[in-house]
């Protein structure tokens, strides 16, 4: 059941009528619970024991690591001193620490177990389990990495004095949550369990607003990023034949294609919890165009960058223990990104090249600093230019190992992006017959999308102007027709396999 097929939509409505007609608290909860089993039941039944079962062990570790057995500072003064009573809460804490590891290292096997196992086994004993890596990591329940980065969210959260839950419902409908259960976004427990106490009809406004994410998600997802994907499809399939140019025109669709296709699945993830009364957090702010790749990282899958921050890089010590350090903790947690996406050593090879390039950040913030001329430069209008360009190269030529995680392929894209002329037939086999367009066609119509992009930023994000919602509902018919009318067959998200 995709957000863009008509069965999600059908599905969705009659959710929400059985919803809102209840009035008791609980019994919503169980109709999202029940829905959200029913939704995954219809893309991989088979794991729906084993999601119930991760689910009630994080949230019985959440509850142990949660309470507060240990003496009590004024309770029975006369019984235990002061030095017991410091023992005891040293002790408690030790087993509270035990517990959050516990967890910890459980969801992280998890996870490699699933993602990782076959490539591991090959690499370390050459032994090939049966189906290949590319068939195992289509049978793995989808949405695991969000699955699991969200329980050690959770019981992190609880470790640092958060209140754990004593409600096994609110808690497995946090987790199990249809919306976001494949792709994110990363949601915090306390952030959705408060929402849940105070569920409303959503206004009149909320709604106009939920149907607008949904209908533009789904004309982002079908009519923009599926098409690019088509030509995308056929340059990096067909990597013996395609020239430079084609290469560069790929690596900058896919990039496009890759941030649509996402941020599609996000704003119907968010105009569908909105339906219910519910905010899921935003994961992209326009971030081609950031001016480093630091901004960068604080604009795409935002949920993502704030999970590492908080529970990554700030327990390796944040920036607090020199510039060398620093520098270190950024590359760890990028390498650690890298493998989160993947087995395949393409990602690990993304990893490490975004956390270079973090480092690189910091040291050129070092050395602005130090020299007056060089901070300068970078705040006026042509600094800002060159910041940006840099920015964007090294974003989209990463994306080249996302796209190609086997280096094979990878590095032969990036060997034949200078001087290299394409095969006589590439040309009329993509753009004259699957096409329908020349190379240069292709390349205004990237032009025009990023330049429509540029006018939306400037709009929506630095003048602040949206439409009002008589507009929005003007559109959300448009694009839901559009959808209906011209969208490619198939095409799942592409962050699906991650």
């Amino acid at each position: 059941m995709k957000f863009t097929s008509i069965f999600y939509g059908l599905f969705l409505l009659s959710v929400l009528g059985i919803y809102w007609s209840l009035a008791n608290q609980k019994l919503r909860l169980w109709t999202l619970l029940i829905a959200s089993l029913v939704f995954y039941a219809s893309l991989h039944i088979q794991y729906i024991p084993l999601l119930l079962a991760l689910t009630f062990i994080n949230f019985r570790l959440g509850r142990e690591i949660g309470k507060n057995t240990s003496p009590g500072k004024h309770t029975h003064d006369w019984q235990i001193s002061n030095e017991e009573w410091q023992y005891a809460q040293a002790d408690w804490n030790r087993r509270r620490l035990k517990l959050l590891w516990l967890g910890v290292i459980l969801n992280v096997l998890l996870l490699l177990g699933f993602k990782y196992l076959p490539a591991l086994l090959k690499l370390f004993f050459d032994i090939q389990i049966h189906s290949s890596n590319a068939s195992f990591k289509s049978i793995a329940p989808l949405g695991i990495s969000f699955f699991t980065f969200e329980c050690i969210a959770y019981l992190v959260d609880v470790y640092r004095g958060a209140p754990a839950t004593e409600k096994f419902l609110k808690f497995a409908t946090y987790k199990l949550f249809f919306a976001k259960l494949i792709s994110g976004p990363i949601t915090r427990y306390h952030n959705l369990a408060t929402q849940f106490n105070t569920l409303e009809l959503p206004t009149s406004d909320r709604l106009v607003e939920a149907f607008w994410l949904i209908s533009k998600g789904a004309f982002k997802k079908c009519i923009l990023a599926d098409n690019l994907g088509i030509f995308v499809d056929l340059c990096f399939g067909n990597l013996q034949r395609a020239g430079s140019g084609d290469l560069w025109l790929a690596t900058f669709a896919y990039g496009l294609q890759l941030y649509l296709d996402f941020s599609s699945y996000v704003d119907m993830a968010r105009g569908s919890a909105l339906l219910f009364g519910l905010v899921l957090p935003e994961n992209f702010d326009f971030p081609y165009f950031s001016t480093s790749i630091a901004e960068f990282w604080r604009r795409w899958h935002m949920t993502l960058g704030d999970w590492l921050r908080n529970y990554l890089y700030f327990p390796l010590g944040g920036s607090r223990q020199g510039l060398t350090r620093t520098c270190w903790n950024l590359f760890i947690v990028m390498l650690v990104a890298g493998i989160w996406h993947g087995s395949a050593w393409g990602f690990v090879v993304w990893g490490i090249f975004h956390g270079l390039a973090l480092a690189v950040h910091r040291l050129t913030d070092a050395m602005s600093d130090r020299y007056e001329h060089l901070e300068h430069f970078w705040q006026n209008p042509l600094g800002v230019v060159v910041a940006w360009l840099l920015t964007q190269l090294m974003v989209f030529t990463s994306w080249i190992w996302f796209r190609l995680p086997n280096l094979q392929d990878s590095s032969l894209v990036i060997q034949r992006l200078w001087g290299h002329s394409a095969d006589e037939q590439f040309a009329q086999k993509v753009y004259v017959e699957a096409l329908n367009m020349s190379q240069y066609q292709l390349t205004c119509l990237l032009v025009i999308l990023a330049t429509l992009m540029g006018i939306v930023y400037a709009l929506k994000g630095k003048l602040k102007l949206d439409f009002n919602w008589p507009v929005k509902l003007i559109f959300v018919p448009i694009c839901l027709y559009a959808v209906w009318l011209l969208a490619p067959e198939g095409v799942p998200h592409i962050y699906f396999d991650f």
